[in-house]
């Protein structure tokens, strides 16, 4: 199996350094600072980097599975909210997930959200942290 990496710099003191990060694709590179991370600050940060990581990892989870039990999704789209605070650290995950699957019920798709929001390597990652889920179908 591969191995994936990303790198980052940190210049300075914590309040008033500046860092950058990029993937081993390339595919991102960007500026993070103090104020990106704890305040609302231009550039990125960890936890949007986790976020995307973490939504991208459920939809294709919840895809596959949904594939594997004969219902195909249309479309999966999967917001990821991760909340930090000052002296805790990442404390919430919410994930909020829209999907077009034809011919599955409430039910089964339900099912087959938290069967991937528990399997998701992303999530398995980030067990320690509590994840909640707001799964439905549209359409």
């Amino acid at each position: 199996m591969p191995v994936r990496f990303a790198q980052a710099e940190w210049q300075g003191d914590l309040p008033h350094g500046k860092g950058t990060m990029e993937t081993q694709t390339g595919s991102f590179n960007g500026q993070y600072s103090f104020s990106s991370r704890f305040e609302e600050g231009t550039g990125t940060n960890p936890e949007e980097l986790i976020a995307a990581a973490h939504a991208g990892c459920f939809s294709m989870a919840l895809s596959h599975g949904l594939a594997q039990g004969g219902h195909t999704p249309t479309s999966v789209r999967t917001t990821a909210k991760v909340h930090i605070t000052g002296g805790e650290g990442i404390t919430l995950i919410e994930l909020v997930c829209r999907a077009t699957v034809p011919g599955i019920s409430a039910e089964e798709f339900g099912k087959a959200a938290d069967e991937a929001k528990v399997g998701c390597p992303v999530s398995k990652a980030l067990a320690a942290t509590k994840i909640t889920l707001d799964a439905a179908l549209e359409g």
